[in-house]
């Protein structure tokens, strides 16, 4: 069974194991499967596979279909988790309750808006990583781009340095298909994405890439990241200062519409290539 770095193992392998067999015993294909909860059989064999992260909803499907008494529900939590590092899961957490999010990026683009080559290019770049590991870690960043999905989204203001636009991650193809997904997302009502263009010179995001989060319930807490790991700050000074920051970042940006533009032609030089 894989096992992460910190020697827990894989939730995504448990679930898929569980479904599994739990489907095999009752003589359900997969196609069978997928019929009854109204998803895709390549998504069921993806997630059987661990090629994919199972979503809260595929899993209560699945408990209901197999007459399960939530064991995949409870599954899913972990397989949501594990792949992660631990000081990310409590970030991770609010990320998933959030009511609005505030990301500034000045190399790569958010994990959020990432494609799935285009994340797979990134998490390869990790020392040491094993194939099992990346193909876990590209599923946990797809799954948690279904909270853009859900009900009731959260508000989503995402400022990138035009730096983003020209670092080419994988091969010009995945830098298309990236940019094409960014714009498309910019077109969404409640995603806001605007380009600090090289133009506005140096500027106090170059410094670090930052996230604000807004629950609805409590103040906004801020994630910062190091080259080691990364930190939940609650300090009301330090959250004011980041968000001031960011505030300052919007202004030097380009208008929705500009940016958007932007992003576009240099869709268009990668298609090029």
């Amino acid at each position: 069974m894989t096992r992460g770095r910190e020697g827990d193992a894989s939730g995504p392998a448990l679930f898929a194991a569980e479904l599994a067999a739990v489907r095999a015993g009752i003589r359900l294909s997969q196609a069978d499967l997928a019929a009854r909860i109204h998803y895709s059989e390549s998504l069921v064999a993806m997630v059987e596979s661990g090629r994919r992260v199972p979503t809260p909803e595929f899993a209560r499907r699945c408990d209901d279909a197999l007459g399960l008494p939530g064991t995949l529900a409870r599954l899913q939590q972990h397989a949501r988790m594990t792949p992660l590092p631990s000081w990310f899961r409590p970030y991770a957490e609010i990320e998933r309750m959030a009511t609005q999010l505030r990301l500034f990026e000045h190399s790569l683009v958010p994990g959020l808006l990432q494609t799935e080559d285009y994340a797979r290019a990134v998490l390869a770049t990790r020392p040491d990583v094993t194939e099992d590991e990346l193909t876990q870690l590209v599923a946990t960043r797809m799954e948690r781009q279904s909270v853009l999905t859900r009900s009731r989204p959260p508000r989503l203001w995402v400022v990138i340095d035009e730096a983003v636009l020209h670092r080419q991650v994988g091969h010009g193809k995945v830098m298309q298909d990236q940019l094409l997904h960014l714009a498309d997302l910019s077109h969404r009502p409640g995603i806001t994405i605007e380009v600090v263009p090289f133009s506005a010179g140096a500027h106090s995001g170059l410094l670090g890439a930052c996230a604000i989060a807004d629950t609805g319930d409590r103040s906004p807490v801020v994630y910062l990241e190091t080259l080691a790991e990364g930190f939940v700050v609650e300090a009301p000074p330090t959250v004011a200062s980041v968000i001031l920051t960011f505030e300052t970042l919007r202004s030097e940006a380009l208008p929705r519409g500009a940016s958007r533009a932007l992003i576009l032609r240099q869709a268009e030089c990668y298609g090029s290539d």
